[in-house]
Formats: structure tokens, sequence, C-alpha cells
């Protein structure tokens, strides 16, 4: 067990958590929302601290991210839990289960790092749940990273107070943050969370200048209408810019949503179209097959420049992040 960071003593034995937009107030005994932050007599202890549940080595793309070190491996590792409680979660068996409730075996950070160099694997990935929940242990891990040279990606929903995230943004060099939808009725009633501290967040990756990406689950009936579409990719264009790649990718009937039925391709489509008609330059559409909307494209001369097949990259016809007609092509590419 590891002491957390960012918290405060109340009265009587209870604890507030800071590290996030929720401040749960837990008493003893008692996790926060996010099942991994526990109040153990009296003190505030990250219960996920070195116990990874899943550990895989993935194609970067997975994340995904188009536009950071393309065709490379990423060592990726999830812990327990999450701060958000999405009723059509794609990956309810690691983020809505608690620390206790999903044993495995201890591995500290400086074994992840090891493991990570061992399998040729020039960045570490902390994913498939939300990461920043078990923020004492990606810190330890990313700062372990960078002294063997390592960079370091989270993907995230984002749900995180501005202080501790300008502090672990100091030791990561991409993020993918799944921006669920523009409506603040959306995350209250779907995720039972704000919108707000989301877009903070972005706000402050971009100026702290981390590789960002962005993710849209698009969700039959909730938020693929083309005006939802539309005022998400008008938010990005004014705080973000249009050079921020996006991802349009499909829902599956999962956790507490199982009646609604799966995105189709031409949905993807769609978003793609309405979200280029108003000038982003790099729109991806991803977990369906769309040849043109997994592929890059030069936004000057509009030369095909990375296609990919799924999740993998197939050819690639741009050296040093620049296109054969002189454009720069934004990312981070060695």
């Amino acid at each position: 067990m590891q002491k957390a960071l960012f918290w405060k003593k109340l009265k009587e034995g209870i604890v507030q958590c800071e590290l996030c937009p929720h401040f749960c107030v837990i008493k003893e005994g008692s996790y926060g929302k996010c099942r991994v932050r526990k109040n153990v007599a009296g003190t505030l202890l990250a219960m996920s601290y070195a116990r990874p549940v899943s550990v895989n080595i993935d194609p970067i793309e997975k994340k995904p991210l188009f536009h950071f070190l393309p065709a490379s491996k990423t060592f990726s590792i999830g812990m327990a839990g999450c701060n958000l409680s999405c009723s059509f979660c794609q990956n309810w068996e690691l983020s809505q289960k608690s620390a206790e409730e999903l044993i495995s075996p201890e591995k500290k950070p400086e074994e992840i790092v090891k493991e990570a160099i061992e399998a040729g694997c020039p960045s570490i990935s902390y994913t498939y749940s939300e990461p920043l929940v078990s923020y004492e242990f990606v810190m330890e891990i990313a700062k372990a990273a960078k002294k063997k040279g390592l960079k370091n990606v989270i993907v995230s929903n984002g749900f995180i107070n501005p202080g501790p995230l300008k502090e672990i943004l100091k030791h990561i060099d991409a993020a993918n943050i799944d921006l669920k939808s523009i409506s603040d009725e959306f995350y209250k009633n779907s995720c039972q969370a704000k919108l707000k501290p989301v877009l903070e967040a972005l706000k402050i990756l971009k100026k702290k200048k981390v590789w960002l990406e962005l993710t849209n689950l698009i969700i039959p009936g909730l938020n693929d209408s083309e005006s939802e579409i539309e005022k998400l990719v008008v938010w990005i264009k004014k705080n973000l810019g249009v050079d921020v790649p996006l991802h349009f990718t499909a829902f599956y009937p999962q956790y507490q949503m199982m009646n609604v039925p799966e995105t189709g391709v031409e949905s993807l489509i769609k978003a793609r179209k309405v979200a280029m008609k108003h000038g982003l330059k790099f729109v991806y559409t991803g977990n369906l097959p769309d040849k043109e909307g997994s592929s890059s494209f030069c936004p000057k001369c509009r030369k095909s420049l990375v296609r990919r097949g799924w999740l993998t990259k197939m050819e690639n016809d741009f050296k040093e992040g620049k296109c054969q007609c002189g454009e720069k092509i934004p990312g981070v590419w060695q």
C-alpha cells in the first residue's frame, strides 16, 4: 500500500481527496468514487500502487495515437478503477472494479520499465481503465521511464484537477483524451461527472505542449446528431486548433447499455465529414473498417501519407514529418 498524494484530513478520521473534481469526502474504511483511493485509519492510500491488472504490448495506433511514433509498439499497463461511471463503458471489467477486487501480482515501477525495454518498446502507455486515479504509480513509472529514455503516454478521460495534472505532465509525452461529448447533461446523466473540468484539462495539455489526440465514442441516439458533433468540433477548433487529431470510434453494446445498437460505419463517416467541413485537418474513424478514415492525408496537397490496416501502419510515404510537397505534418515521428 502506498500513501496517496493530493488529499487532506477532515474531522473524526474523515479525509477529502483532491485529485479529481469529485473532491470525495471519504470515511474510514471507504473508497472514493474511483474505487482505488481508500481511507485506512485516517490516511488516504493508493490501493492500486504496483498492482497492474493488465499488461500487454500493443501497436501505438491502438491507443489510438496516429501522429506519435507510428508503427511502434508500446508497453501498455492498466490498473483497476475509474473516477467516472459511464453506463456505456467499453472496458467496465477493469474500470468499475476496486483495486482489492482485482488481484494481481505486484510489479514495482522499475520492473515495468525493465520489461518495456526488454520488449523493445520506445514508450509506456497508461491505459485500459483510467490511469490518473492510479496517479502515484503512473508518476513513479513515468519518472523511471524518462531516465531510461522511454516516452510516456496517458489514455485518459481527462477528469482531473489542474494542479495534479500539471505536475504529472512534466513526465508525459503524449495523451489521448476521451472527450465523450460536448454536453454537460451527457456527462451528468451518462458518466456521473461534469464536462467543464475535462475541457480545462484539454486546454492545459495543449498549453503544456504535450502531444494531444482526442477520441469521441459515437453512441447511437446519445451523441451522434450532426448538431452535437458540430458543437464538439467547433469547440476543438477554437480552443485546441485544427491540427489536433480527432478519432471517432464505434460503440458496441456493453455494461448497462446492452439495449443500444452498435454504431454503424456510416455514422463514423458522417461525423468525420462534419469535422473536416469545419476545418479539422486530421480526422479518423476507428473500430470499424474504413480505409479512408484510417489513413493520413496531407492537408495541403491531399496526398495519402500513411495508409493503415486494422490498427497497424501499412505504408508510409513521408519522411521526417514532411509531405513530398513540403507541408509539415504535426506529430512526434521519431
